[in-house]
């Protein structure tokens, strides 16, 4: 069969269902291990008697941790491969999270946060550049969208799961949330040992790929990085050189103060609007809806952004979505209107995440590449420990979650102006760095 016959859609149709399911589990292990803090926070605070500045300051300072090692880790993944180096950071963070149960003090719950930010960095950059190495960027929206709803519905998963857990309280003398850092830690280990065996490093090395399907990949992506840039071997400075890459970086920053916020306050944000009438077990629950929603609408966004091939101004349009939603939540009076406003304030963040690494990925190539991800990472991680952090001391200075709440809206609506200053590159280079900004 020569390369003329091969048909391109069912190609990718086969490189996805391959490839992402799996990358899909691991990245909802790992979500479920970053945030489960959030699901359990009204049980650790009881017992461990945290203030909420200090679960803002533990739950935020991870995203120091990774940001701290983001760079060296995604560059070493492209020295090493992804398979080896995936296995290393799944297992180190599964063992850290384990640990987790042990904390006892705010002291001890600050360290193991950031030992775990630390373990776990290069995993989200890492698989965005592993991403790349299989999708041209006309299919690449929609590849990173399948994977990204991994975040949305870890929240889905994690909800329910992390209640019947929470329930364990007291078995064999643990607290609940002892049960639930043992539960999620423990099969993280086995998964990333099972990352040796089921990942491959690059397609020449996918025995599951005939010879003329990977000959045909190889030529597609090489047109597709000499068409956008990417297929210039830039190296690590090229990236801090191009002024587009901080413009977005702006825009990510301000996603990942929303995006934590909702994934690590929102539990206490409805319970705050209940006055102690629902349970927290149904809180739970309750909070699932928010990621459901944004699971649906990150594939739809993904796949109108690839049919149009527009990334701006969707990026834009899901800020603007969030602003939107945080700012609704500020203002509601009760916990079902403030259920449907970060539900809008989720679906926002989430969505734009496909569109927003198609854009970046496609302006680098080689080296650059991984460090531009790694960068984006390393800013995101700040604004990762900002709302947490944020929200925390607002909360205890105000005794309301609305000043936090008015304040990433209108961040949201900077972002999606900052998104809007960026064009999609045309032309191999770097030099077309300069040109990316209207």
């Amino acid at each position: 069969m020569g390369l003329a016959a091969i048909d391109g859609r069912a190609l990718y149709r086969k490189i996805s269902w391959r490839l992402i399911p799996y990358m899909f589990l691991l990245y909802i292990v790992n979500y479920l291990d970053r945030v489960n803090v959030g699901f359990a926070a009204m049980d650790i605070q009881r017992d461990l008697h945290f203030s909420n500045t200090v679960y803002g300051m533990g739950a935020g300072i991870y995203f120091l941790g990774s940001a701290l090692f983001d760079l060296p880790s995604n560059l070493i993944l492209t020295r090493v491969g992804a398979r080896v180096w995936m296995a290393r950071i799944m297992i180190s963070w599964g063992v850290i999270s384990t640990c987790m149960m042990f904390m006892h003090s705010k002291e001890s719950f600050y360290v193991l946060r950031f030992l775990l930010g630390a373990s776990e960095a290069g995993f989200f950059p890492g698989m965005i550049i592993y991403l790349t190495y299989w999708f041209p960027t006309h299919e690449r929206g929609r590849a990173v969208a399948r994977f990204m709803t991994a975040t949305s519905l870890a929240g889905v998963v994690g909800g329910p799961l992390s209640s019947a857990v929470l329930r364990m309280d007291g078995l064999h003398g643990l607290a609940g949330w002892q049960w639930l850092f043992l539960t999620e830690g423990v099969p993280t280990i086995l998964l990333g040992s099972s990352v040796l065996f089921l990942l491959k490093d690059h397609p020449d090395d996918a025995t599951w790929l005939s010879t003329e399907e990977k000959a045909w990949l190889d030529a597609e992506l090489r047109r597709d990085g000499e068409r956008y840039g990417a297929a210039t071997r830039h190296r690590l400075g090229d990236a801090f050189k191009l002024p587009a890459l901080w413009v977005l970086a702006g825009a990510y920053f301000v996603s990942q103060v929303g995006v934590y916020i909702v994934n690590l306050w929102m539990p206490l944000i409805l319970s705050s609007f209940s006055h102690g009438r629902v349970d927290a077990s149904l809180i739970d629950r309750y909070a699932t809806l928010p990621y459901l929603a944004a699971a649906v609408m990150t594939v739809v966004v993904g796949w109108s952004s690839d049919k149009r091939n527009e990334r701006r101004w969707h990026i834009a349009g899901c800020l603007i979505l969030s602003a939107v939603g945080f700012a609704w939540a500020a203002m509601a009076h009760g916990m079902v209107i403030a259920l449907c406003a970060m539900t809008l304030a989720a679906v926002g963040l989430w969505s734009m995440m496909g569109p927003f690494w198609t854009l970046t990925t496609s302006m680098l190539g080689g080296t650059a590449a991984a460090g531009a991800v790694a960068i984006l990472q390393i800013v995101g991680g700040v604004g990762g420990f900002t709302g947490p952090y944020m929200t925390g001391r607002l909360r205890d200075a105000t005794h309301s979650f609305s000043g936090g709440l008015w304040v990433i809206s209108a961040m949201a609506v900077g972002a999606a102006m900052l998104a809007l200053a960026v064009r999609r590159p045309k032309a191999a280079g770097i030099e077309r760095g300069q040109e990316l900004l209207q």
